[in-house]
């Protein structure tokens, strides 16, 4: 995989090295907005941008010593491109920071200004808003207890259907889509590590009861645009994955299940998700609820060769069941100067097993960040409790710098 992004980024170099501007062709830089190329007066669009993130970091459990982490947390190189005539558009996204690099990878046809039709790996429309956002636009340096416990990347691979509906100031964008149910990189090292169980279907809705944010606003949580007057968007999602084998339903493999005859049987995974965000003169409110559950258990063994069946207790223990809730506010300042407070709980389904893969906890955080040239470069830190109860805690704090070119 990596030898094949190389190749493209040694096409694009050579693309650059025999660019030829007139009056049809130009090409222009600015940070966060990357190296665009625009062909045929704008027809043709290609695009070259990244983002790094450097910080330090520590975690304290307890009364130990603290642990210190000096890394890039994340390392973005994209591609992306537009034929405007033919509504086709592509986006190509790695992060050198992964052992398996390779993040979004997909194709879209728009044949109409309100209706995009997508096909690759991309982030699910099927988890909370904070899951939606790009990493390089998140109001904190990392993600909330609810995004991580419950999604990993956040990326599938499968068929991804969105509408625009405007009635006045009313917005409306339902989305529907059909993925693999494996998440990234689903179809795993090589042609014998194939994915497992079936597809999972996903649905979202969300509704702009104030009408829709300020262009360019929309996809973050922080108020960087200062809405002027009170806007909100009310989200739902849902998804149910037939035959998941990962603790959150994005990988495969990590656990087997057999009927009684021995063959095969994994238990179908359910999520539903509703949030709300809110923004208004530089203040934003986020709130989430998350509630998992799983089916198709009954006649499970948890072994080829066994008589003993899986209890419905035990479930917990291979897949994250129960609820959560996340709670988010904030205030950006016009000089970009940002004060956020963050919640979290999480809420075993079964909270007697102590080996659940969702286990009791509730988090604070509250983070600074300084804002230079909108979000394409800012310096962020953060500093989190987290309780994971039975008088375990921790301690983590954070500094980085992000660079959007």
């Amino acid at each position: 995989m990596k030898k094949l992004l190389l190749y493209f980024y040694i096409l694009g170099l050579f693309s650059i090295s025999i660019w030829d501007l007139n009056a049809q062709n130009k090409a222009s830089f600015e940070l966060g907005s990357g190296l665009n190329f625009r062909m045929n007066d704008g027809a043709y669009q290609f695009k070259i941008g990244g983002m790094i993130q450097p910080s330090v970091s520590l975690e304290k459990m307890n009364s130990a010593k603290p642990d210190y982490y000096f890394n890039s947390k994340r390392t973005y190189f994209n591609i992306s491109g537009a034929a405007l005539k033919e509504k086709v558009s592509f986006f190509l996204q790695t992060d050198f920071s992964l052992g398996t690099p390779l993040l979004d990878a997909w194709v879209a046809y728009k044949p109409t200004n309100n209706l995009t039709i997508s096909l690759g790996q991309k982030q699910s429309i099927a988890n909370n808003r904070e899951m939606l956002i790009m990493e390089d636009k998140l109001q904190f340096d990392e993600r909330s207890l609810l995004s991580t416990s419950l999604s990993g990347s956040g990326r599938e691979f499968g068929l991804f259907i969105s509408q625009k509906i405007t009635l006045k100031r009313l917005g409306i964008i339902p989305q529907l889509a059909i993925t693999s149910g494996d998440g990234r990189n689903s179809f795993g090292i090589d042609s014998r590590d194939v994915d497992k169980g079936g597809l999972k279907y996903c649905g979202r809705i969300d509704v702009y009861p104030l009408g829709l944010f300020v262009a360019g606003n929309d996809d973050l949580i922080a108020d960087l645009a200062h809405e002027k007057a009170l806007k909100m968007v009310l989200g739902g999602a849902t998804s149910y994955n037939s035959g998941a084998s990962n603790s959150v339903g994005e990988g495969h493999g990590d656990f087997q299940f057999y009927d009684v005859n021995a063959t095969p049987k994994l238990p179908d995974y359910r999520k539903f998700y509703g949030d709300i965000l809110l923004k208004y003169q530089g203040f934003s409110l986020l709130g989430e609820f998350a509630l998992t559950s799983a089916t198709s258990l009954d006649g499970s063994y948890t072994a080829a060769a066994t008589t003993s069946p899986l209890i419905p207790t035990q479930i917990s223990e291979y897949l994250a069941l129960g609820t959560a809730y996340n709670a988010q506010l904030g205030y950006v300042t016009k000089n970009g100067f940002a004060l956020d407070l963050r919640y979290d709980e999480l809420i075993p389904e079964f909270a007697n097993n102590t080996n659940s893969v969702l286990r009791k906890t509730n988090g604070m955080t509250v983070g600074f960040s300084k804002y230079f040239k909108q979000n394409n470069l800012k310096l962020q830190s953060s500093f989190s409790s987290i309780n994971y109860g039975n008088n375990t805690s921790k301690l983590v704090g954070s500094v980085l710098i992000q660079l959007v070119f």
